[in-house]
């Protein structure tokens, strides 16, 4: 027998990863942001039209209030919420808009926090409160209130955390949570 046949061949390196570089548009307000709050915002990503920031949950209402008054984004497009029961956290995102500036007008940044999750969520839970962002952007008013009843957020500062699509009277987990589950009828 040969070395040639005992030897295994070499085995295939994988490409090197190129680094897309940030899209120079994107990157200038995300620049902003960072340089003012460098140890309490993170950038998950910067791509064309879509950028992310998340930011620690005692610092939402200064990052917002922010970007509300040195950026061209005016306006809350929409608020997801999402549970992560195994790092017994609640994510709430805002989606960011911008309706006076046309060179923003198709850009979303997300501004992204995380709350502890409790097991029974309710307005007396400290930890399963966050700042409400509706005095910087009032279009988080009906947004905010489907978290709150969909997840059990509770927005401190809100002006009214009143359930918005489920029974005044409903006593159960909120229905998004992972945990929920539907007894039936």
């Amino acid at each position: 027998m040969s070395t040639a046949e005992t030897t295994p061949p070499p085995k295939a390196t994988p490409p090197e990863k190129v680094e897309a570089s940030a899209p120079s548009f994107e990157k200038s307000f995300i620049d902003q942001i960072t340089n003012h709050f460098s140890d309490d915002v993170e950038v998950e990503y910067i791509k064309e039209n879509r950028t992310r920031v998340n930011v620690k949950k005692e610092k939402i209402v200064d990052v917002a209030k922010f970007i509300k008054d040195n950026t061209p984004f005016d306006h809350a497009e929409s608020v997801t919420g999402v549970d992560f029961p195994e790092d017994k956290e609640i994510g709430v995102i805002y989606h960011l808009g911008s309706y006076t500036d046309p060179a923003y007008s198709k850009q979303v940044l997300a501004l992204a926090t995380r709350v502890p999750r409790e097991e029974n969520p309710n307005p007396g839970n400290d930890s399963t409160k966050l700042s409400s962002l509706r005095e910087i952007f009032y279009s988080v008013e009906f947004h905010e209130r489907e978290i709150f009843e969909m997840l059990g957020v509770y927005f401190e500062g809100h002006p009214d955390n009143r359930r918005l699509l489920l029974p005044e009277d409903w006593a159960d987990l909120p229905p998004l949570r992972k945990d929920f589950t539907n007894k039936g009828r």
